[in-house]
């Protein structure tokens, strides 16, 4: 019987792996890298570098102008009903917009305004913090009456649950949470926590960013009204790609875009001095997509799709299963601790070991081992699983690259000082 513990029954796993053929259809320049950040950027999938080369050199170098009425112009509508299909959203329910921070803002705003006479918005302190920026801004536009309230994490690991209950009241107006949160991975029961915001009136806003193409969904299901999120990490759509933002259909009329634009415009080309907005989702466009960036991401979108968010979901469990399994045996001795929720159900799809040398140690994995993680502070080194392209092998190689890291203390060669991107 092989060792669990060994590098040939990871081995074995990826021989029995359904998903394993996919990691030939992105670029892998440095066979070598254990590429462990796709939570971060994901990696550059085949097919976008021939739809960038097709796209600059035949659309933009041939057909010029003439590929706004020849694919263009309908490209957000329709990757976004793409993404749709991962998330368990209707048609006419997802859109290609602006960043997710912009995205947030809009929503966060429109559903306020719709909300006459409350005056919260409830968050926790596991959110990504540029979230919070911009709620914190909004709340100072409508004046100061209107205020953001941070519940407190019992552990900076898991949701707080009850306490969010407990807040949410009948002056609240909008309660907005990362599904996944980006440090622990801690996963909120996305329709549980729709319900409590539902039950006293609120609406609930969700930002998708470290959960899309790696948490299996149903945003229809759950009932939820609002979302958010990035497309460059899980999938794949390439640094700095253009966000997406999810409006469930029978609230599309009740709420107003406040950053009003032509594209958001009834006829855009009428070019009228009165705004008057479109019908559907189309309103919540603003100014003209970044088309070059906004079409990189379909490739990627549509892996995902032959895949299947089931089948990654799996995959992405009994992946970070095997991380912790290993990481009890190997690393839980040498002063690292868990901080992602060892329960499947609450997790997504990275694991976050802490430690007090952890941005040493991320160096040290990065320049002398060929491991590729991230950092967020204060203690945190990340890990994550990208089921399309991650192997087992990978995962097993790492969590030995770390131990020998602390064992042979390799890591205090390099400064505390951390980098401008981390």
């Amino acid at each position: 019987m092989t060792d669990r513990f060994s590098r040939e029954y990871a081995q074995s796993l990826d021989q029995q792996d359904e998903l394993a053929s996919f990691r030939s259809r992105f670029v892998v320049e440095d066979p070598g890298l254990i590429y462990l950040d796709g939570n971060s950027l994901g990696r550059l999938p085949k097919a976008t570098v021939d739809l960038m080369r097709n796209v600059t050199e035949h659309q933009w170098g041939g057909r010029l102008i003439r590929s706004w009425n020849e694919g263009w112009i309908e490209a957000p509508a329709r990757i976004g009903n793409k993404i749709g299909q991962l998330l368990g959203a209707q048609p006419g329910e997802i859109t290609i917009a602006d960043s997710t921070t912009v995205n947030l803002y809009k929503l966060a705003l429109a559903a306020l305004r719709a909300q006459p006479g409350r005056h919260k918005i409830i968050t926790d302190d596991l959110n990504f913090p540029s979230d919070l920026y911009a709620l914190q801004g909004i709340c100072a536009l409508l004046g100061p009456e209107y205020h953001v309230q941070v519940v407190s994490s019992p552990d900076g690991i898991h949701g707080p649950v009850d306490t969010l209950a407990a807040a949410i009241d009948d002056d609240t107006a909008l309660v907005t949470l990362s599904h996944v949160v980006f440090k622990s991975a801690y996963t909120y029961d996305m329709a549980a926590i729709t319900e409590l915001a539902h039950c006293q009136g609120a609406l609930l806003l969700w930002d998708l960013s470290h959960a899309a193409g790696s948490v299996d969904m149903n945003l229809g299901r759950a009932h939820t009204d609002l979302a958010i999120g990035c497309t460059y990490k899980y999938l794949n759509g390439g640094p700095g790609a253009p966000a997406f933002l999810y409006v469930r259909q029978d609230l599309q009329p009740l709420l107003t875009n406040p950053i009003q634009g032509w594209m958001g415009q009834a006829n855009m080309f009428d070019f009228g001095l009165h705004y008057a907005r479109a019908e559907g989702l189309s309103h919540f466009l603003t100014g003209t997509p970044p088309i070059l960036s906004t079409l990189a991401i379909e490739p990627g979108i549509e892996l995902l799709l032959e895949a299947g968010m089931a089948q990654l979901r799996k995959k992405s469990l009994q992946q970070t299963a095997y991380f912790i399994e290993l990481y009890d045996r190997e690393l839980a001795s040498l002063g690292f601790s868990l901080n992602t929720p060892r329960d499947g159900d609450l997790r997504g799809s990275h694991i976050s070991l802490g430690h007090p040398d952890a941005w040493r140690i991320d160096q040290a994995l990065i320049n002398d081992m060929q491991v590729l993680p991230d950092f967020r502070k204060p203690d945190n080194i990340r890990f994550g699983i990208t089921p399309l392209y991650t192997s087992f092998e990978e995962i097993y190689e790492a969590v030995m690259c770390t131990k020998r890291v602390v064992e042979e203390q390799l890591h205090l060669h390099y400064s505390q000082e951390n980098a401008k991107v981390t």
